[in-house]
């Protein structure tokens, strides 16, 4: 019974942070299993911003002074900022434009891939698996104007923006509603003008390959481009965050 606790754990641990199933077998020879656990995690999480490099994936800024940055804390201790060096290059290009063009906009990330292994996948997504794709925080605003640093989860995702789709109810499957989750989320609204700059920065960009975004929201915006697509009906929504793929 004790055996497959452990084992359950290093299974969840694993696919919640790649890294942690590891430091959960290795934690078990000490007597104080939980502090050895966080010590080796955090050793071993180290040691991936410096090993990941070596082999194709970069992190992405969990704080700092710069535009862009990782959204919430909660990724970067799990170890979901790393995407190709390509990647962070036009999130970079990106969040700075933003910022020349309006200044004092901040830039969110949300979830990129995990430091190692392509085809390792980072659920819930179904394509986040090889450091080419990433999610970006929506912009945001209140009466008083836009909220820098300001999303209405607190991880980011799941505040859907509500407008008419052709896909059908399903109970189960990935394009989740959660409707019951929608009251819990602050009542801000979108920043249309930042958005939008956004998105004619994004489908101008020649490393660009695909972005995805609910279509109510394209239409809404105005958005035109080939590169902008409908995810389809099988996967999890796009009306709380911009995924973008090179």
């Amino acid at each position: 019974m004790r055996l497959c606790a452990h084992l359950l754990v290093v299974v969840l641990l694993t696919a919640l942070t790649q890294l942690g199933g590891l430091a959960w077998l290795a934690a078990l020879g000490f007597r104080r299993r939980v502090l050895a656990f966080a010590t080796i995690y955090a050793a071993l999480s180290l040691g991936a911003t410096a090993a990941a490099p070596a082999l194709g994936r970069v992190p992405l800024p969990c704080g700092g002074e710069g535009p862009l940055r990782m959204q919430s804390w909660i990724s970067c201790l799990a170890n979901r900022r790393y995407v190709a060096p390509e990647l962070k290059a036009v999130a970079e290009d990106l969040a700075e434009d933003l910022a020349t063009r309006l200044p004092g906009t901040l830039t969110l990330a949300l979830d990129g891939s995990f430091p190692f292994l392509d085809g390792f996948p980072l659920l819930p997504h179904l394509s986040h698996d090889d450091g080419r794709k990433l999610d970006l925080a929506l912009f945001y605003a209140d009466a008083t104007g836009y909220l820098p640093g300001a999303t209405r989860s607190p991880v980011g995702y799941f505040a859907f923006e509500e407008g008419p789709t052709d896909c059908p109810k399903r109970r189960f499957g990935w394009r989740w509603d959660l409707a019951w989750a929608q009251p819990l989320m602050k009542p801000y609204a979108l920043e249309p003008l930042r958005l939008r700059a956004a998105l004619e920065l994004l489908t101008r960009d020649s490393r660009m390959t695909r972005i995805f975004l609910e279509p109510h929201l394209v239409r809404r915006l105005g958005a035109s481009s080939p590169k902008l697509r409908f995810q389809g009906c099988g996967a999890a929504r796009h009306d709380d965050h911009i995924h973008i793929e090179i």
